[in-house]
């Protein structure tokens, strides 16, 4: 490990320090300051860097050894300050595993927690949330969202009822490709969501051409998923070298690459990436520190990419 990421999982320590000590994060005697960006509609700040599940978390009760490193990760996750988990009752077995290691790990108060309803029909949806709610083991959600825009109006509006009710905080919808971007704006147009998680990578760029306008017209928060274009773009860069020049937004590695670029659109809140590694998660958690490209560096980043 080079001496400049071991000073930035230092300073990632340290905040994570402060958020298992109840402090407030940021700038901590002289420490690096972990980039947070505010939920639009109350202000409410989050670290830019979550935790996605699927598959990730998809594991046996019987695998051991799988639960281990799964356990790991969410431990060196919080340490880092890393807060807002996301999964889905779509993601087999992953709503369970995060809710049990949470509970072993007593973490539950220092994550938000932020999962999805996928099924057909309002009493169906009321009975799926619930048995989420239990498999997480939360009394209260942060966050839960409308899985791939399925029943969409039945849903939004039990959740309507949920949020006045104190049950969950804030509601969403969700996609993951580029068909399923115009109905997301549709409703972010409406103002009837404070979150919608989308498809964002420097390989799949859609999203910039006018949903995340749309989203900061709105008050709306994003959340990323695919910000590996589901690991397409690791095979694309296999063998190959980060450019000297990304050393200008303070970038190490390649995942700091493709995370850098996705935050340094500002109408970003949150990209999940998923893992079960931890050296990984280390990576992913330090596109946090430091300097984020502009626009004129965000294009020559596509350029760079479109040429390999």
């Amino acid at each position: 490990m080079n001496h400049h990421r071991r000073n930035m999982l230092t300073s990632l320590s340290v905040l994570g320090a402060a958020t298992l000590a109840g402090l407030p994060s940021g700038k901590i005697q002289g420490e690096e300051k972990m980039l947070m960006r505010k939920i639009p509609k109350t202000g409410e700040a989050l670290p830019t860097v979550g935790l996605g599940s699927w598959q990730s978390f998809d594991i046996s009760n019987n695998d051991t050894s799988e639960l281990s490193k799964a356990k790991e990760v969410l431990k060196r996750f919080v340490e880092l300050g890393g807060r807002v988990i996301d999964s889905s009752p779509m993601y087999g077995a992953s709503e369970s595993v995060l809710g049990e290691l949470a509970a072993q790990l007593n973490i539950h108060k220092l994550l938000f927690v932020a999962t999805k309803v996928w099924t057909s029909g309002r009493d169906a949806g009321v009975k799926q949330m619930q048995e989420s709610m239990k498999k997480l083991k939360v009394e209260k959600l942060d966050l839960m969202q409308v899985h791939n825009l399925l029943d969409t109006d039945a849903h939004l509006a039990t959740l309507r009822d949920w949020k006045k009710d104190g049950r969950v905080r804030y509601l969403g919808i969700t996609h993951y490709n580029a068909g399923g971007h115009a109905p997301l704006e549709k409703i972010i147009k409406t103002g009837a969501v404070d979150f919608v998680q989308v498809n964002y990578s420097i390989a799949e760029r859609e999203v910039e051409t006018s949903l995340l306008k749309s989203a900061a017209d709105n008050n709306t928060a994003v959340i990323i998923n695919r910000p590996f274009a589901q690991s397409s773009l690791f095979s694309k860069v296999r063998g190959k070298n980060v450019p000297d020049w990304a050393s200008e937004f303070d970038c190490q590695t390649w995942a700091q690459f493709f995370l850098k670029y996705i935050l340094g659109h500002e109408a970003i809140t949150c990209v999940i990436p998923a893992t079960r590694n931890v050296k990984h998660l280390e990576d992913n958690m330090s596109a946090m520190l430091g300097r984020l490209p502009d626009a004129k560096m965000r294009a020559r980043m596509v350029e760079y990419m479109e040429k390999l």
